[in-house]
């Protein structure tokens, strides 16, 4: 998106293990989480007049990351137990704000069912979920799926992605035809892809075309020509 330069992208990583902040090379973000425990430690240093949460999204919305061709924002982890609840409610107002100034909102989530089940988004234009190449990924897939149906979250395309393809994916046609699932397409077994996970190096230094040609593929599949150049908001 951001290279064929069909809009501004926010990118947020609301995974607490911050998996995409990393893929795009980004080490040193403030988090939503830090910012919350920040503030809850130091509650005399919140400005007359201004509410906690006031206070809270404000700085939240200082921690948005710049970068050339996308923005970020990162939710990240408690130092120790506790609830993510109050953590979400606050993402999914800043969502519902920030928005609104975007072309694309592509948000990360952690893999399974939490962030379905808390309704972090409650409009998804595309739902893409990712199941790796056997028939119990997509069958976890299909589960999510119909767990964000359940609970009335409103999406207008829904896909699936089976990535670290090693055979022929006839094998698992009768499977994803049971997901109810647009196929966005798949992602062959990479040996590059391999190295460049235990590279310690953002996405934006792995050269292998063959992977970038699959990714630039599946793209195509989610926007492709519906998108022609015209500027509207999509979640991804």
């Amino acid at each position: 998106m951001a290279s064929d330069k069909k809009g501004n992208i926010l990118a947020i990583d609301a995974d607490p293990n911050s998996c995409l902040a990393e893929s795009l090379g980004v080490s040193d973000a403030e988090t939503i989480v830090g910012i919350c425990e920040e503030v809850s430690k130091n509650m005399d240093k919140i400005p007359s007049g201004m509410t906690k949460d006031r206070y809270i999204e404000m700085r939240v919305q200082e921690a948005l990351i710049e970068r050339n061709g996308f923005d970020l924002l990162v939710m990240g982890r408690p130092e120790g137990p506790g609830c993510y609840c109050y953590v979400n409610n606050l993402l999914r107002n800043i969502i519902d704000k920030l928005t609104s100034g975007y072309d694309f909102v592509v948000i990360d989530n952690a893999a399974g069912m939490e962030h379905i089940s808390r309704r972090t988004m409650r409009e998804i234009s595309k739902l893409v979920l990712v199941s790796d190449y056997s028939i119990p990924g997509v069958r976890a897939a299909k589960r999510i799926y119909d767990l964000a149906k359940e609970i009335g979250i409103k999406i207008t395309d829904a896909y699936l992605i089976v990535n670290k393809v090693s055979g022929p994916i006839d094998a698992l046609k009768n499977d994803i035809k049971d997901t109810g699932l647009k196929d966005a397409g798949g992602l062959p077994y990479n040996e590059e892809i391999v190295k460049w996970n235990i590279s310690n190096r953002s996405i934006f230094e792995l050269k292998d075309k063959a992977a970038w040609s699959g990714v630039k593929e599946i793209f195509n599949n989610l926007i492709g020509e519906r998108y022609a150049g015209r500027v509207c908001k999509r979640k991804i």
